[in-house]
């Protein structure tokens, strides 16, 4: 069954300024520029592919200076500070409004009648169940939104667009689309009463509510819920890069840039693909993080290898004999028996059986590559020790007491061989 979605969204709509953006693409001189670029590119394409979906230019050009004008706004702190009920207020609002285009719940055959679905949403503020009872409501939705047949064929006419009152009323709902509209406003409204104006005893908060409705159905903005988001990020962008950029006190933040990938995200500009653009993003903080443990690995094993006795597999792993034994060696799927020590580079002890004083038994198809290749060199009785790249460990993961990119060294002895 497919979960049915009410319309309390988290963003603030305000009126756009009116600017123009052009795609095109930046200096970047540094990876601290790269990133700030990359963070809004990946960004502005999943907003197109979420929010946009068309290759209307001039509805692109319309939604992106909107959404960087909010943006800015967020940025510098020109965003009004509303109360709770307020703000979900302006979210059912903004989200009405972007549906007079789409069709209620954005299903094109829905026409949008706002003078019933405010009614139901009035009446589900104050659970008044003259009209409609809440189970009733969400019953009728949900097999209208599975797609369910019914004797009534829906026809999408032309918006209906009212302002939300603040009376409770009796009405009566004539045909589908009335129905529809007056249930998914009665359960906007149910939810809200019940969860954010529960609490109200005199009165002002469901006032703050209505007034924020109003407000956002009457904006001129063609994609409110775009100048929600463009508000929320710019303030949180700002309000991050006291500490840095995505949290990393070496990156700092350049709104001109991040804008700029917004932009061109949204506009499906330029040769960065967006994976490649995120896998940049990635790379370039595990650097920051970890680049140290990651060069500093790589540079003990091109000393640790001109060491007498350390073989080197085309694979990259390094070993050295410390007892051969002359039992038979384990395939790739085979369990095994093992006792093990494994250190950091620099001796840190981050697991050991051989501590625990109790051998470990597990599948060679289950553990780190490392693991899978190196313990299948080894005859029944032997004892290895393992010099093992990054790449054949856990990589960028972080594993316990074992730092992302970090080398490991293990002592092995193979007890024996489980079919």
């Amino acid at each position: 069954m497919k979960k049915t979605s009410i319309l309390v969204l988290a963003s603030i709509a305000m009126v756009a300024c009116g600017n123009s953006y052009n795609a095109k693409m930046p200096a970047l001189s540094n990876t601290n520029d790269s990133v700030n670029y990359a963070l809004g590119l990946v960004n502005g394409a999943q907003i197109r592919m979420q929010q946009l979906s068309t290759a209307d230019e001039k509805a692109t050009d319309i939604a992106v200076t909107e959404f960087i004008d909010a943006l800015q706004r967020g940025w510098d702190g020109k965003v009004e500070e509303l109360s709770r009920a307020a703000e979900v207020g302006r979210n059912i609002g903004g989200a009405i409004k972007a549906s007079e285009e789409k069709g209620l719940a954005d299903n094109p055959a829905w026409t949008l009648d706002e003078k019933v679905f405010f009614q139901g949403l009035v009446n589900g503020l104050y659970q008044d169940t003259t009209v409609m009872p809440i189970d009733a409501a969400r019953e009728y939705f949900q097999t209208a939104y599975q797609g369910v047949p019914s004797d009534e064929t829906p026809e999408r006419g032309k918006t209906v667009k009212a302002k939300c009152g603040d009376k409770v009323k009796t009405i009566e709902l004539k045909n589908f689309q009335d129905s529809i509209n007056y249930a998914f406003g009665y359960l906007n409204g149910n939810e809200i009463g019940r969860y954010v104006l529960a609490a109200d005893s005199d009165g002002t908060q469901h006032k703050e509510f209505i007034q924020a409705v109003n407000h956002a159905v009457s904006s001129r903005a063609k994609y409110p819920q775009l100048e929600q988001m463009g508000e929320n990020i710019g303030k949180t962008i700002k309000q991050q890069s006291a500490e840095g950029l995505i949290g990393v006190p070496e990156l700092t933040t350049d709104i001109e840039l991040i804008k700029q990938g917004f932009i061109n995200g949204m506009k499906e500009f330029g040769e960065w693909e967006t994976m490649e653009a995120g896998q940049y993003i990635q790379d370039a903080i595990d650097n920051i993080k970890y680049g140290n443990v990651k060069s500093e690995g790589e540079a003990f094993l091109e000393a640790n290898k001109l060491k007498d006795g350390i073989v080197v597999t085309e694979s990259g792993l390094q070993y050295e004999v410390l007892k051969e034994g002359k039992g038979p060696k384990p395939s790739a799927t085979d369990r095994v028996k093992v006792h093990y020590h494994g250190t950091l580079i620099d001796g840190t002890v981050f697991d050991s059986s051989v501590e625990r004083g109790e051998p470990i038994t597990f599948g060679l198809n289950q553990v780190i590559k490392g693991w899978t290749e190196g313990v299948q060199l080894m005859p029944v009785g032997s004892k290895y020790r393992f010099f093992i790249p990054q790449e054949l460990g856990y990589g960028g993961r972080e594993a316990g007491k074992i730092p992302p990119y970090s080398t490991l060294i293990f002592e092995v002895e193979l007890l024996g061989i489980e079919k």
